[in-house]
């Protein structure tokens, strides 16, 4: 009865997020997204009924995030065929050196203020100099994902505080990027904005026209043989499998080789990462099969989609507010820190990168930096929505190489037991070196630009 619960109060709270938007001019005009409203929601109702709701409900949804990081990181390479890394290469330098600034630039700030001042200051553990990396590009999907490292290194708190820097990144993101959005717009730096008042009544509202509806996907197998619905979701429950594999073989691995190490390197190691190789794993063995034509992404899009608004509400909603409290200030010094580099990336960094559509190319990689991927697609889709520039293209072409590492890839997750294992200090020293080779291309860059 508890999977039954949980399911029908967060479909609940889907709906009434997706109601008050739709009656509340605010809310939409600051594209706050449906989840997240019916994730605030919950956060007021469980703290203030939490008595009367039993753990077991609770619990149970605290755990959902982790779970569904899995299935949205299996979709991301399952039903396309990937492009050569050349022409990758080519297309994505410039906006892959933004997106590596930005996140590397995350984890010198993050970690080298907690090393070096809040953690003498405020007593806090060195790892809360990852949450700026983890929670504004990697957003709720990845702390719910890592929610087993946090554990695993006694530091549960770190869960709360990662939901809360994924929430107001996500909220900072829309809102700073709508006014960096109007100050390009009176600078005449962009012209092809759609602003509110420009939006029919329905898309305001979030409702496509009835004429107009897009395809949510091709359906690949016939119903009579399979559901294509019930296919797709067959292939990412494989591709997870083999990252459950890949984890189960780190794990035994280093328990053989290594049977006297003090910490447990993979024992922390969450399972997102490798459910993305999986799927890449599976996407290359159809190929070879000739399967792949079975394999739409678009049905895999929408399977995505789906996982992640269940995640973001119950991440939200399941927020502990009195870990919140009693870390607020050195939480409100990195949201502040993380913030002013995202801003200053775009204003200083942009103009001398990029050779053309600066402005519509930075405000992705902003809207990412803070909000995940789906708040710098709104942002560009504001600024750009006929796509008369390549900033679409090349930060489509970007996210091939950028997101298997950073914004909750491998290196997100590798980073977070390395500072319980070897020390902030060493890492962040990682971190800067990467910072200032990056830092180097985009310099090289910008004078042959």
């Amino acid at each position: 009865m508890t999977a039954i619960t949980v399911f029908c109060c967060l479909s609940a709270l889907l709906v009434l997020g997706k109601i008050v938007r739709m009656k509340v001019q605010l809310l939409q005009r600051l594209y706050l997204p449906s989840a997240v409203i019916g994730g605030i929601i919950g956060l007021v109702i469980v703290q203030n009924f939490g008595t009367r709701i039993p753990a077991e409900i609770i619990a149970s949804t605290q755990k959902l995030p982790g779970f569904l990081i899995n299935v949205i990181f299996a979709t991301l390479f399952l039903g396309t065929a990937t492009p050569k890394f050349s022409q990758v290469w080519k297309m994505a330098l410039p906006q892959l050196c933004m997106g590596q600034l930005l996140s590397w630039g995350q984890y010198v700030i993050g970690l080298g203020l907690v090393g070096f001042v809040l953690m003498r200051v405020f007593d806090v553990p060195a790892a809360m100099g990852n949450l700026i990396e983890i929670g504004f590009e990697g957003g709720h999907g990845t702390v719910g994902g890592m929610a087993q490292s946090f554990e695993s290194f006694d530091w549960e708190d770190g869960i709360a505080l990662g939901y809360t820097m994924a929430t107001i990144g996500m909220i900072l993101g829309i809102l700073l990027g709508m006014a960096l959005i109007n100050w390009a717009l009176r600078k005449g730096i962009i012209a092809n904005v759609r602003n509110f008042e420009q939006r029919g009544f329905l898309e305001k509202i979030g409702i496509y026209h009835p004429e107009r509806r897009p395809s949510a996907g091709r359906q690949t197998v016939i119903c009579d043989s399979l559901d294509s619905l019930a296919w797709h979701i067959a292939l990412i429950g494989l591709a997870i499998l083999l990252g459950f594999i890949m984890l189960k073989a780190f794990q035994k691995g280093e328990t053989t080789f290594f049977p006297n190490a003090e910490h447990r390197f993979f024992t922390g190691f969450p399972l997102f990462p490798l459910c993305m190789i999986g799927g890449v794993i599976l996407q290359k063995v159809a190929e070879k099969i000739h399967l792949a034509r079975l394999i739409d992404h678009a049905q895999m899009q929408r399977l995505s989609g789906a996982s992640l608004d269940f995640l973001v509400l119950s991440a939200v909603a399941t927020i502990k507010m009195s870990v919140v409290i009693a870390n607020w200030l050195p939480l409100l010094v990195l949201i502040i820190a993380g913030t002013l580099w995202s801003v200053f990336m775009v204003v200083w960094v942009a103009p001398r990168l990029y050779a053309d559509a600066w402005f519509e190319r930075a405000i992705a990689e902003f809207g990412q930096s803070l909000g995940v991927t789906a708040t710098g697609l709104m942002l560009l889709r504001t600024v750009d929505p006929e796509n008369k520039t390549p900033a679409a293209a090349s930060f489509g072409y970007k996210q091939l190489i950028h997101e298997p590492f950073m914004g909750g890839g491998l290196w997100t997750a590798i980073a977070l037991p390395l500072v319980f294992t070897l020390g902030w200090f060493p890492v962040w020293l990682f971190c800067l070196g990467m910072l200032l080779l990056w830092a180097f291309i985009t310099w090289r860059i910008s004078v042959r630009k």
